[in-house]
């Protein structure tokens, strides 16, 4: 009898530890599932975060980077958007030094080039001279020459550019898009009423202003300007096209279909 009480016992204990695992298994598994839900919201809240709204903001010219990444990054971009005022001050001036020596004082390139290298070599000859009396030791002239990579690195990205243009210029003259057709057109016809107000140095010494002022003034006020230009986008999309159901639509769909039909 009591071999038997000790089965049933042990029967019992087993059952009840069984029970205890099954219980813990279904808690382990709530937990898990709640865990889970909560991650699928976290994921759900990261995907409805301000930072994916933030880049569905509109930005223009469909850019994702910055401003700083869109000119080519390093120095170059640092001087256009001022990151160091001295410098970009000092690029300015002595661009506009350029323009008002050989545009407003009608100074030629080939005199300039002639003048500043005779007066560098008197300087530099009275002063090996007049060491020579005051037994002192002539100035070491430095050794100058121009590195071969970065003329190599301008004229790559220069071929590239220009091969890009040539096959944007190719499509369109292909006629496959009439928007950057009709918007080249406008542009060059634009282009060329400036280039007859302004010779080629003053419109070069624009287009550098120009860079020096526009970009850092973007990056400063970046969401109201994109803001402006998204709504003016739109209304000239609007006007484009009230403009092709009227005309455009009529000329493409003209005699010439109907004729074909016939």
């Amino acid at each position: 009898m009591a071999e038997h009480s000790e089965i049933s016992d042990s029967k019992d204990e087993s059952f009840m530890e069984k029970i205890a695992e099954k219980l813990h298994g279904d808690d382990s598994s709530s937990s898990s599932s709640s865990s889970s839900d909560s991650d699928s919201d976290s994921e759900k809240k990261s995907t409805s975060s301000p930072s994916s709204m933030k880049s569905k903001i509109f930005r223009m010219f469909g850019r994702e980077k910055p401003v700083h990444k869109v000119l080519g990054g390093g120095k170059p971009a640092d001087i256009f958007l001022w990151r160091n005022k001295k410098i970009s001050a000092g690029v300015l001036v002595g661009a506009t030094a350029i323009w008002v020596l050989f545009e407003l004082l009608e100074y030629h390139l080939l005199t300039l080039v002639c003048h500043v290298l005779i007066l560098s070599l008197a300087i530099l000859f009275l002063w090996s001279n007049v060491t020579k009396f005051i037994n002192k030791s002539p100035p070491s002239i430095p050794e100058v020459y121009l590195p071969e990579e970065p003329f190599l690195q301008v004229a790559s990205a220069l071929r590239i550019e220009i091969n890009r243009a040539l096959g944007m210029l190719r499509d369109i003259a292909a006629g496959r898009d009439l928007k950057k057709f009709l918007g080249i057109v406008v542009g060059l016809w634009v282009l060329s009423v400036v280039g007859s107000c302004c010779n080629t140095l003053t419109l070069f010494y624009i287009a550098f202003v120009l860079l020096h002022t526009l970009p850092v003034l973007y990056e400063k006020y970046e969401d109201q300007v994109d803001s402006f230009v998204e709504r003016a986008i739109i209304e000239i999309k609007m006007q484009y096209a009230k403009f092709d159901e009227k005309v455009l639509s009529k000329i493409l769909r003209g005699p010439l279909k109907d004729k074909k039909r016939d």
